[in-house]
């Protein structure tokens, strides 16, 4: 049964039109985009030169969102090992992710303690299963294992000082 509101004449948008209405909302990879436009049903030819004409006029650039990942992933509290993972899904090669990470010159181990004090406060692991549970997060954070080893270390030296 149709409804009033039912616009089945209403014309579909070009390739081009609704991946700039994408992007509009957010910046995107060419291959977000590009698999946004196929589960809409524009063909491959079609999307393809959607992408090709937006990424001319500047309006999709993907080493300008690889840049805004990085910069906002990492504010977020993310690690270097989830950035990688999350570039790596978005097509970026390796070299690239290594240039966009070195780039953003970010303190992981100043990060990784930063997300450790928010989620847990000043407070130090009081055991072995809290400080593992601490670890864990920030393993699942994407932060390296040595960073993550230096740090619930540095917490048990914290904790032996202070019983001296």
């Amino acid at each position: 049964m149709r409804r009033k509101d039912d616009n089945d004449d209403k014309p579909r948008p070009s390739a081009y039109n609704k991946a700039l209405g994408l992007l509009a909302r957010r910046e995107h990879s060419r291959r977000e985009l590009g698999q946004k436009l196929r589960r809409g049903g524009y063909e491959g030819e079609e999307a393809g030169a959607a992408l090709d004409r937006l990424g001319e006029q500047h309006y999709q650039d993907d080493d300008r969102f690889g840049e805004l990942l990085v910069r906002s992933r990492s504010a977020q509290g993310y690690g270097p090992a989830r950035l990688r993972a999350e570039l790596k899904s978005h097509g970026f090669s390796d070299a690239r992710i290594r240039a966009l990470l070195d780039a953003a010159e970010v303190d992981w181990a100043a990060s990784a303690a930063a997300q450790l004090r928010r989620r847990y406060g000043g407070k130090p692991a009081a055991d072995l299963a809290e400080k593992q549970r601490r670890a864990q997060f920030l393993l699942r954070r994407g932060f390296a294992a040595a960073t993550v080893r230096g740090l619930t270390h540095a917490e048990v030296d914290e904790l032996a000082d202070e019983s001296d």
